[in-house]
């Protein structure tokens, strides 16, 4: 064994996420449903674990909606488990609040094929993480999230690294506590969910930690962008026939109008929902909610407001 392994070795032994639990050595011997029961058991704890960071996940949050708010974008960069986490999110984000191309966006060590393969190496170089912002063309107005189960990962903190020395926002998601990512990031965010039920599988509690929080960051700056109304998805993009059903229902909840008037407004909008809303709570035509919405930032709420309504 060389000298880098018997490191690296030691580095993860003092690794809570990589922690050996004595009294799990023979869960192979149980039956399916006790197992069940433990797997149900560990990830009962996450949310709890989650909870303990609220105020470091909020103030994350603020700062990276206000730099979206000035065109900002909010990018995502992890390897394995956590850039797949990372990409996940952020290509839910246009189908749900109608995002902008490239407004969210995930990077991932070793590049698309490492989401469905294990690119190797990928993971252990921080220059690649440069190379994959600096392709972006990362600057001020942006923000950038490492995510990382260890917390050591160099791609993920050569990320944050980087993106801090050009003046972006930065936010390290990890779940040890003391993490290398957490020290390199403006904004620490240290879920500790502690040792997993099979040693070192951090897909597992960490996975589960990282898709809550990566929900929170996600949804709720857009709920601070004014993406929704109340806990309506006014933003929604209709490109099949399911959204397009949910588009007239989002409608419905938020106006109370008869079928026949939605109809008549989504038409009038393009089968836009946010405009479609104005043009029925202010009773003005397509156009005009469609200067009211430009006029607020895009914020529903505030438009109608203008409107006296």
């Amino acid at each position: 064994m060389t000298t880098e392994h018997r490191s690296l070795r030691s580095e993860l032994e003092t690794l809570t996420t990589e922690a050996f639990r004595p009294e799990l050595a023979e869960i192979d011997t149980l039956p399916t449903l006790d197992i069940a029961r433990l797997m149900n058991g560990e990830d009962a704890g996450v949310a709890a674990a989650v909870a303990l960071r609220l105020p470091q996940i909020s103030a994350a949050i603020d700062g990276i909606a206000a730099r979206m708010a000035q065109g900002g974008r909010l990018v995502y960069a992890g390897a394995g488990t956590a850039g797949r986490l990372g990409i996940l999110d952020a290509s839910e984000c246009p189908p749900t609040f109608n995002t902008r191309p490239g407004q969210v966006v995930g990077v991932i060590a070793g590049g698309p094929a490492a989401m469905v393969t294990s690119v190797e190496g990928a993971e252990d170089s921080a220059e690649l993480a440069r190379t994959d912002l600096d392709a972006l063309g990362i600057g001020p107005a942006d923000s950038v999230v490492g995510v990382s189960a260890s917390g050591r990962t160099p791609y993920a903190v050569g990320a944050v690294e980087h993106a801090r020395a050009l003046g972006a926002l930065t936010v390290g998601l990890s779940c040890n506590a003391g993490s290398a990512l957490a020290a390199a990031a403006e904004h620490p965010i240290e879920v500790v969910v502690g040792p997993e039920l099979l040693t070192g599988s951090t897909r597992l509690k960490a996975g589960t930690a990282q898709k809550l929080v990566l929900n929170m960051l996600s949804t709720i700056t857009m709920i601070r962008l004014g993406k929704t109304y109340g806990n309506l998805m006014v933003d929604v993009r209709a490109s099949n026939e399911k959204l397009r059903a949910r588009s007239r229902r989002i409608v419905a909840l938020a106006t109370g109008a008869p079928d026949a008037e939605i109809e008549a407004a989504l038409t009038a909008t393009d089968g836009e929902v946010k405009p479609a809303v104005l043009v029925i709570l202010a009773g003005v035509d397509g156009p005009t909610a469609a200067r009211l919405l430009e006029e607020s930032g895009g914020h529903l709420r505030a438009a109608l407001t203008a409107t006296g309504g």
